[in-house]
């Protein structure tokens, strides 16, 4: 057994695929495959897996990660078709008429995000998930204990509409649920406390900057309190590694004076409401005329070459 290999833990009936990070003495450093957790185990305790594409936990997260992101997408579509249908008469044959005609059309600003993360291979399905949506995103690979400092450097260079802070995350082991208030309680939320302070430092208001914060089992409250929109681990479960990113999605795509629909942003996730939660926050997105467009065949030069 050794480093990069991929394993499930044994008292835990291989439920989660992991890869090991490192290993200390007869103790393996774990880092989920699908999941944001961070976890040790003896090695006496953990079970190779040769192949973990096709592993039973493997497998089940994939599934779980299929239906919720086509159930998410279909939430957004039904969206758009509502909004369309709540126009007023004048409003939406204003619309039909002015997207009739591609060069006089609307065109859609989604919101920028800037999205920090503590995983790379992460980090890489979540620029995927952003491209499919067409959500604009400045993505870091960074280590959570530095998190606090790149967010402030980054923030008035970028200037994004949406922040996400995530990465790795745990309840450390042997602590009763009466300690979990603490964040010396937790592998990461303190790192992520910090940075979620840093980017409200920048922008207090949480309409003009909507962070979302935590990995698996982070400490919700704290991260609410320090200033994020929205955050994980209400009942301290494991997230899936796309959950946080599902909600930036969210307010990127929600019109910029309509509310962020709370309840659709938390079912949209894989985790759902055990994993997720949030304050009332307004979206991001917002809608211009007319089209970009031209033909350099039609275009008469200014100025001779």
């Amino acid at each position: 057994m050794k480093q990069g290999d991929y394993v499930v833990r044994k008292s835990y009936g291989g439920d989660i695929l992991f890869r090991i990070e490192a290993i200390v003495r007869q103790t393996a450093i774990l880092k989920g495959v699908d999941y944001r957790l961070l976890a040790d185990a003896p090695l006496s305790d953990l079970v190779v897996v040769r192949q973990p594409e096709t592993s039973s936990a493997a497998v089940a997260a994939k599934i779980k990660e299929h239906e919720s992101l086509r159930r998410f997408r279909r939430q957004e579509g039904e969206a758009e078709s509502f909004r369309s249908d709540t126009e007023s008469v004048d409003d939406a044959e204003a619309y039909r008429q002015e997207t009739a005609n591609p060069p006089s059309g609307y065109f859609e600003m989604p919101g920028r995000v800037l999205h920090l993360d503590g995983d790379g291979a992460y980090l890489r399905k979540s620029m995927a998930l952003y491209a499919q949506m067409n959500v604009p995103a400045d993505c870091i690979h960074c280590h959570e204990s530095v998190m606090p400092e790149v967010i402030g450097r980054l923030l008035p260079q970028v200037r994004p509409d949406i922040v996400v802070i995530t990465g790795h995350d745990g309840v450390l082991k042997n602590r009763p649920y009466a300690s979990l208030r603490p964040l010396s309680s937790y592998k990461n939320s303190v790192h992520f406390v910090q940075a979620v302070r840093a980017a409200r430092a920048y922008e207090p208001n949480k309409d003009n900057l909507i962070i979302v914060a935590g990995a698996c089992q982070s400490h919700f409250e704290a991260l609410l309190m320090a200033g994020a929109n929205f955050a994980s681990s209400p009942r301290r479960v494991m997230i899936h590694a796309l959950d946080p990113v599902v909600v930036a999605i969210k307010a990127s795509r929600t019109p910029f004076r309509e509310p962020i629909h709370l309840t659709e942003a938390i079912r949209g996730t894989i985790c759902g409401a055990e994993g997720m939660g949030g304050v009332e926050t307004f979206g991001k997105r917002r809608l211009g005329t007319p089209r970009p467009g031209w033909n350099a065949k039609k275009i008469v030069p200014a100025y001779g070459a």
